[in-house]
């Protein structure tokens, strides 16, 4: 418990800032980071390398989000029954439009490509720290990152 625990602590901000980013709602947010610590806790014994931790919760946190949201567009929402308070909310938020589209265009990247954007925008590592987690050449992760971004700017123009 305390390993994990000490492991947890180190990276709760970035799984906070990633899930913000995927569900565009606090509350969400927290239910998915809630989630995905309990699942990550439950199968701490499996893991074999502790110092991959922030990558594999980071990718328990994705895969709980992806489930999240794949239940969302399945379920019909009731525009007419939104109350003042949700719709005060909702209008507080950023431009939906703009999120919803910059978070398609990153879905549309390859799972390695997507995992590089999370890890250096969301999480703040450097290139060579996540060249370290995923076992690549910094100077591959580099170059893989502005493609990535790139591609994502290309269609996010169109």
């Amino acid at each position: 418990m305390e390993e994990f625990m000490q492991c947890y602590e180190k990276v709760y901000p970035q799984l906070y800032r990633t899930a913000l980013f995927y569900m565009q709602n606090r509350q969400e947010a927290e239910d998915a980071v809630q989630d995905a610590v309990l699942t990550a806790y439950e199968k701490f014994y499996q893991l074999r390398d502790k110092d991959k931790f922030a990558p594999w919760i980071m990718q328990i946190l994705v895969n709980r989000c992806r489930r999240m949201m794949k239940s969302w567009f399945r379920k019909e929402r009731d525009i007419d029954g939104i109350s003042p308070f949700q719709e005060m909310e909702l209008s507080d938020e950023l431009d939906f439009a703009t999120a919803s589209a910059v978070r398609q265009v990153f879905w549309e990247l390859k799972e390695e490509d997507r995992m590089i954007v999370a890890l250096s925008v969301f999480c703040g590592y450097t290139s060579e720290e996540i060249a370290g987690i995923l076992g690549k050449n910094h100077s591959t992760v580099r170059s893989k990152y502005r493609r990535a971004l790139q591609k994502m700017r290309k269609k996010l123009e169109v």
